[in-house]
């Protein structure tokens, strides 16, 4: 049985708005905290099936949200195409060896590599009550890219963008391998009971128009074709974080099935200028969740009343903070739930 989340994807309006968090399942819940302690790491806690299954049903169980998003990292990529991942305590994930000095063909790919997050993905829908949407997702390939080519995330990606602009050939195929492999490992989780994926484009702000054209819209375009194709009835979401005024091209030009919009997004200058009944998912701040109280309320709402006439996923603009309280995410849940659409 769909439930309202995977309905609402499919452009059906409800009388209750949807809701789930990028990054539910995580650092600002103490279970989870609890549960990576004993594993030791955070690829330890991805690798295992058992357990990257129970932290994506945390969130669920705890506040009973529409939509359960794996458990994993966009990493995984790099990680199967043959680089060496690390998570470094203090200073986030790490790459090697980084793609502007050595060739995208002296890698060997590792695929088996995936095949443990197709576990979880399974476990976990064998897990979810019925009407609880699984969601599976990767990186686009111009964040995954950034990653791959510097080794670590940066705030302008200029190693990249460098890259791009110097040696464009190159860069290209870095895109056109990340984007068939990806392709592959969707359609591997939702072979696995996905119900529906997510493409995060982080990074994609970063980018001029020209560019955002190449290394955004492109490559999203022909994942979206070939995972619709294989798989037709499967939501796809974009999120383009940063696109601004760009987001249009974005969703008219990719194919995806959905818009996920970041904080910086006027809501409802979307609602105005995204097509009519084309769904959405955000876009409330994360600052304004760990801050709580009227600004929380009064955000929520004015989101809820901009997309009030189109189908939307309530979530935020961006991954949840680590010390958001609980008892905020709570306040978000209550206004959700006694919002009538």
């Amino acid at each position: 049985m769909p439930g309202i989340l995977l309905d609402t994807m499919r452009g059906q309006r409800a009388r209750q708005v949807p809701l789930w968090l990028m990054r539910q399942a995580g650092r600002y819940l103490p279970e989870y905290q609890a549960l990576r302690a004993e594993k030791g790491g955070f690829l330890e806690l991805v690798y295992d099936p058992d357990a990257a299954a129970e932290v994506t049903i945390q969130p669920i169980r705890r506040f009973g949200f529409d939509g359960a998003i794996l458990f994993s990292d966009i990493l995984i990529i790099p990680y199967a195409m043959g680089q060496k991942l690390e998570f470094l305590a203090g200073e986030g994930p790490k790459l090697s060896p980084t793609l502007v000095d050595h060739a995208l063909n002296g890698l060997t790919a590792v695929p088996e590599r995936l095949s443990p997050i197709y576990e979880t993905v399974s476990k976990v829908k064998a897990a979810l009550e019925p009407g609880t949407t699984l969601l599976g997702f990767a990186g686009s390939p111009w964040t995954v890219a950034t990653y791959m080519c510097a080794g670590e995330g940066s705030r302008d990606q200029h190693q990249t963008r460098s890259m791009a602009y110097s040696d464009p050939a190159a860069f290209g195929a870095i895109i056109d391998a990340i984007a068939d492999l990806t392709i592959e490992y969707l359609v591997g989780q939702i072979e696995a009971g996905a119900e529906a994926v997510q493409l995060f484009d982080s990074w994609s702000g970063s980018l001029a128009p020209s560019e955002f054209e190449r290394w955004v819209i492109a490559p999203n375009a022909k994942i979206s074709a070939a995972v619709s194709e294989r798989c037709p009835d499967v939501p796809i979401i974009g999120f383009p974080k940063g696109a601004g005024e760009k987001l249009p091209a974005y969703m008219n030009e990719t194919g995806v099935s959905a818009a996920g919009l970041d904080e910086t997004i006027d809501p409802f200058w979307a609602a105005k200028v995204l097509p009519a009944g084309f769904p959405v998912q955000g876009n409330l701040d994360p600052l304004m969740l760990l801050s709580g109280g009227k600004a929380l309320d009064a955000g929520a709402k004015r989101i809820l009343e901009a997309f009030a006439d189109r189908p939307h996923v309530f979530n935020l603009g961006h991954g949840i903070g680590q010390f958001t309280p609980i008892k905020h995410v709570e306040e978000l849940v209550s206004i959700i739930r006694n919002w009538e659409a």
